[in-house]
C-alpha cells in the first residue's frame, strides 16, 4: 500500500502493520499506545523528533499512541531504545490483538485464545452459545440489539460469528463441551422457522466425537452456576483461563484460584446437567414438536 510523508519525514520500514489503519481498533491497541505516548513523554521527546529516532514517521507515532494501527516488532524495539530500556513495551506488546470488525472489544482476546486452546468449555443461560448458532439465529439475536445495528454492523457480526464456527470442524481433536439450559432452545427467538433451523444446526454440529453438548433441564433441582454464563479455556502450554460476560463487557480471568473455583462448578454442572445422550434426545423431541 503506498503512503504519503512530508520530505523531512523518514520512511517507515515495519515489515507489517505500519501502514493501514485498524478498521475497528482494540481495548489492547489503545491501551499499547498510551503506554507509548506516556514513556515518550516522560522522556521528553515530541512526536516528531521520536519519530525520527526510531525511524518511522510522526503520523505512524500518532497512529500506534492514539490505538489505530497494530505496531510491529521494529517499532517495539526502537521505542523501547529510546524510552529506557524499561521492557514495558515488549511486554505490553505481548498483549496486542487487532480491531476485528463483528466481535466486541472486551470479547477479542479471547476470540483469540480460542483458536490456540485445546479445551474449551461453555456454560451458557441467556444465548445459545456463538460456536453452535445457526445463521438465522444470529441473525435474530443481533436483530434485537439495542440500540439497533446498522445492516452493515449486522453483517460483520454474523460474518464474524460464522467465521469463529470454523474452529467445530478445523479442529476435530480439540474437545468442545457445552452446557446449556434447555430454556434457551424452547423460547423460539426468531419464530418457528429459526428455531428449527438452530435445532438442525445444533444436532449437526455436536455430532462429532470431540463436541459434547449437555442440556440443562427447566426442572433441575440443583443449579451449580447460578452466577451466569461462564468459558473455561487451556492453552497449549497447559495454562487454564476462564472468560465471564456480562452487559456491555467481559472479563478474561486468569487468577489461578479464580479459574479453580469456575472450574470446579462448571464440573459440578456436568453432574447436574442431563448426559450427552439425553440431551440429544430431547433436542430431537423439541424438534419434533415444531
Amino acid at each position: 500500500m503506498t503512503t504519503t510523508h512530508d520530505a523531512d519525514e523518514p520512511v517507515d520500514d515495519g515489515s507489517w502493520g505500519s501502514g493501514e489503519r485498524e478498521p475497528d481498533p482494540s481495548d489492547s491497541l489503545r491501551t499499547f499506545g498510551a503506554v507509548v505516548q506516556a514513556l515518550r513523554e516522560h522522556a521528553g521527546l515530541g512526536r516528531a523528533e521520536f519519530g525520527e529516532r526510531i525511524r518511522f514517521s510522526k503520523h505512524t507515532v500518532e497512529s500506534v499512541e492514539l490505538g489505530r494501527r497494530m505496531t510491529d516488532e521494529a517499532f517495539v524495539e526502537r521505542a523501547e531504545g529510546e524510552t529506557g530500556n524499561t521492557g514495558a513495551l515488549r511486554k505490553a506488546a505481548v498483549h496486542l490483538t487487532r480491531g476485528e470488525p463483528g466481535l466486541a472489544a472486551w470479547f477479542r482476546r479471547w476470540a483469540q485464545l480460542e483458536k490456540v486452546a485445546v479445551s474449551l468449555c461453555t456454560y451458557e443461560c441467556r444465548l445459545v452459545p456463538g460456536l453452535l448458532q445457526s445463521e438465522g439465529y444470529a441473525r435474530a439475536a443481533f436483530d434485537n440489539s439495542i440500540p439497533l445495528l446498522t445492516d452493515e454492523q449486522a453483517e460483520a457480526q454474523v460474518t464474524a460469528r460464522l467465521d469463529r464456527q470454523k474452529m467445530l470442524r478445523t479442529r476435530p481433536s480439540v474437545p468442545f463441551s457445552f452446557i446449556v439450559e434447555e430454556s434457551l432452545f424452547r423460547r423460539r427467538l426468531g419464530g418457528v422457522a429459526v428455531t428449527r433451523g438452530l435445532l438442525d444446526q445444533v444436532l449437526e454440529v455436536t455430532a462429532p466425537r470431540n463436541v459434547t453438548l449437555q442440556l440443562m433441564p427447566m426442572e433441575a433441582e440443583f443449579h451449580a452456576c447460578l452466577d451466569g454464563p461462564v468459558r473455561l479455556l487451556e492453552t497449549p502450554e497447559g495454562r487454564r483461563l476462564a472468560y465471564s460476560e456480562g452487559q456491555q463487557n467481559g472479563r478474561l480471568i486468569a487468577d489461578p484460584k479464580e479459574v479453580s473455583l469456575l472450574q470446579q462448578r462448571y464440573d459440578t454442572l456436568r453432574s447436574q446437567a442431563l448426559n450427552p445422550k439425553d440431551s440429544r434426545g430431547l433436542l430431537e423431541r423439541l424438534r419434533g414438536e415444531l
